[in-house]
């Protein structure tokens, strides 16, 4: 994902699910696309799973305990790790043993099968995440940013394991966190859908920062051409719809799912 989406800051670690929850403070160093691409080739019999007592769990190459804290390498390199308090971990296990927090939906034969069974586990609209994707990646499941950003949602690999994504190049996976992160987003910053946008773009706490849009012109324009073809499919759904007069009075009818859409603001009013 451009732009630097879902940094995680040394401040609270935001995860998916109703409302941002804050977890635990983890000093972070960011992961260089070379090493990522490192991790990305390892084979997972090799690496070994912090399980933390609140439950969620950390992927590692190898530990080592400083005083009170115990540092966990991502990758074979000194470089890239995440210092957790030793008394906040609750045990160590083999990767292909540690029952993941989220469960991976299963393979879906397409892209929109995958993002309509998302979007009815995390109510939200379809349209809006198939924008999001074209946006993103140009539906491309292999898709890599120059920054690390992966798959069909662009999810950096913090914000992949924060919502429990283990795999970003699975394309079921990457859309079920994506959409997650999106509604987390949504719920965050009240339903404001350009600033939720933004966040995705350019990181919750740029658009925090700013009260609204960033002025990055790569954010602005992101957020614009999002809206903009959210917009589109609406108006030609509009545009298919029988005319009142001529349908048919329904007596009986299933009550119909309703998704918390939020309104699609005009491009004149983003600020």
């Amino acid at each position: 994902m451009t732009g630097g989406t879902g940094q995680i800051s040394d401040g609270p670690v935001y995860l998916a699910g109703r409302g941002a929850l804050p977890c635990m403070r983890l000093k972070f160093k960011f992961v260089m696309f070379a090493a990522l691409l490192a991790l990305s080739g390892l084979s997972a019999s090799a690496r070994e799973i912090a399980v933390l007592r609140n439950g969620y769990t950390i992927p590692h190459q190898h530990r080592e305990v400083l005083g009170e804290m115990t540092r966990l390498y991502l990758a074979e390199t000194q470089d890239n790790f995440v210092d957790v308090p030793t008394m906040d971990i609750a045990s160590f296990e083999r990767e292909d043993v540690v029952l993941r927090r989220v469960s991976e939906p299963p393979a879906s034969s397409s892209v929109d099968t995958m993002v309509s069974d998302a979007c009815d586990r995390n109510d939200l609209d379809p349209d809006l995440v198939n924008s999001v994707i074209a946006a993103e990646s140009g539906f491309n499941p292999k898709a890599v940013s120059r920054k690390g950003a992966q798959g069909l949602m662009q999810l950096m690999p913090n914000t992949a394991a924060a919502l429990g994504v283990q795999d970003a190049m699975n394309p079921a996976a990457n859309v079920e966190g994506g959409t997650r992160y999106l509604r987390e987003l949504l719920e965050r910053f009240q339903y404001d859908l350009a600033k939720a946008l933004a966040a995705y773009n350019a990181g919750p706490e740029r658009v925090q920062q700013y009260g609204g849009l960033p002025p990055y012109p790569e954010t602005v324009a992101y957020v614009r051409r999002i809206l903009r073809d959210v917009r589109s499919k609406k108006s030609a759904q509009l545009s298919s719809q029988p005319n009142p007069e001529d349908t048919p009075v329904v007596t009986e009818k299933s009550p119909a799912k309703s998704r918390p859409t939020p309104a699609v603001p005009k491009a004149a009013e983003l600020h």
